[in-house]
């Protein structure tokens, strides 16, 4: 519950819709004490869609009603994610646990780098009308988000993010269209995880999925996020834009060290 507590407040402030918490946690807990040890990535992975599938539409409906969602930035960018996310979902389950780990680890420090070196991510000029995402953005890319965040089980927010920040995004409405973003990447993730075949056979699991660290998860970040939207227009956006990479970091040696 209390790591689902930091989900929650990541769900709002960065649109991570839990995955860089669920996954480490989720992964660390049944090393040590399930029948799943094994598959422990492939469950964590599992988890963490599907309690961001809740996070995500909780978030996105209360991003919504605050009127910091645009429209042009989440369709139908979010229909090309979708089918990426598809084929991601299957080609993880396919993947050894050890990969899968490593593949997750890669993904951070990649995009830590990217934030880092490359110009448009921490500090942004703020436009009054920010540049729309280009055709091949929206297909090839989309495709490209859906088929890594579902794989990883990390919602898509880590690229989706430092695309629409570069495109002239303040930091609080490219984390706001992240929730909406993430969506259709967990539901997809999910039902393949749910339904896959080669998953253990463990009480208390729907496949892959932990039905009961999930339920303790969403316990914790669904009060969290019902307070926490109401104090990211108030963080300052040099701020906002470098503790988001300063969570994407703790999270990477977290993953390293186990």
């Amino acid at each position: 519950m209390f790591f689902g507590c930091l989900t929650g407040l990541t769900t709002v402030l960065f649109g991570f819709g839990g995955g860089f918490i669920t996954v480490p946690v989720v992964y660390g807990v049944l090393t040590a004490t399930a029948c799943s040890a094994a598959d422990a990535m492939h469950v964590a992975v599992a988890t963490s869609a599907a309690v961001m599938v809740v996070n995500a539409v909780v978030a996105a409906l209360a991003q919504w009603r605050q009127g910091r969602l645009r429209r042009a930035y989440v369709w139908p960018l979010a229909a090309f994610i979708a089918v990426g996310a598809v084929a991601g979902s299957f080609v993880a389950t396919l993947i050894g646990g050890t990969a899968l780990r490593l593949l997750f680890a890669v993904y951070l420090l990649v995009t830590v780098a990217d934030s880092l070196l490359r110009e448009g991510f921490l500090s942004v000029a703020h436009r009054t009308c920010p540049k729309p995402l280009g055709r091949g953005t929206t297909t090839l890319g989309g495709m490209g988000i859906g088929l890594v965040a579902a794989g990883l089980g990390v919602g898509g927010s880590v690229m989706t993010v430092p695309l629409l920040r570069r495109r002239g995004l303040p930091m609080a409405e490219a984390t706001a269209m992240a929730n909406p973003l993430s969506v259709p990447v967990a539901l997809a993730a999910t039902l393949v995880y749910a339904l896959a075949p080669s998953a253990p056979a463990c009480t208390g699991q729907l496949g892959y999925v932990d039905l009961a660290a999930g339920a303790a998860l969403l316990a914790g970040s669904l009060p969290t996020i019902a307070v926490a939207r109401r104090v990211t227009a108030r963080v300052p956006d040099r701020v906002h834009s470098a503790a988001y990479v300063a969570l994407l970091l703790v999270v990477l040696v977290v993953m390293v060290a186990m």
